[in-house]
């Protein structure tokens, strides 16, 4: 960030709290709705004018720091992350991925292709029986 424009920060602030305040609200939202980090020009074509775009983002930065998420700038870019040491958390339920069974994707792709399909009707395409029949005495 230049001296121009921190200066413009600081005055644009010291003439207008509500303005930064608002711009940081701004900001914020976009980059918290966004699946993608979000770009500084992005940013800045939607806050208050005379408004700097790297110090509004710092100062949320600076207040994301402790929490949960942190606001973290890649490149001219921002995005909301979740804490390193939190990520555990997030993992902890997460089970791994199993590949069907070769009878799992026959069925699948059955179903599929013949869809409306009953077990029967499945069974009789495979060319086996896996239902078990009642016999009555």
């Amino acid at each position: 960030m230049s001296e121009d424009e921190a200066k413009n920060t600081e005055a644009a602030a010291a003439e207008s709290p509500e303005l930064l305040l608002e711009a940081e609200r701004i900001a914020e939202a976009l980059v918290f709705a966004s699946a993608e980090p979000v770009s500084e020009a992005y940013i800045r074509e939607r806050i208050p004018d005379g408004i700097n775009v790297v110090a509004v983002m710092e100062n949320l930065k600076e207040f994301y720091a402790n929490r949960g998420v942190n606001l973290v700038r890649v490149e001219d870019h921002w995005a909301f992350r979740t804490a390193p040491d939190l990520s555990f958390v997030i993992h902890r339920g997460e089970r791994e991925a199993r590949k069907l069974t070769r009878a799992a994707l026959e069925v699948l792709s059955i179903i599929a292709y013949h869809q409306p399909v009953t077990r029967a009707e499945i069974e009789e395409i495979r060319g086996v029986q896996t239902s078990r029949g009642r016999w009555m005495c």
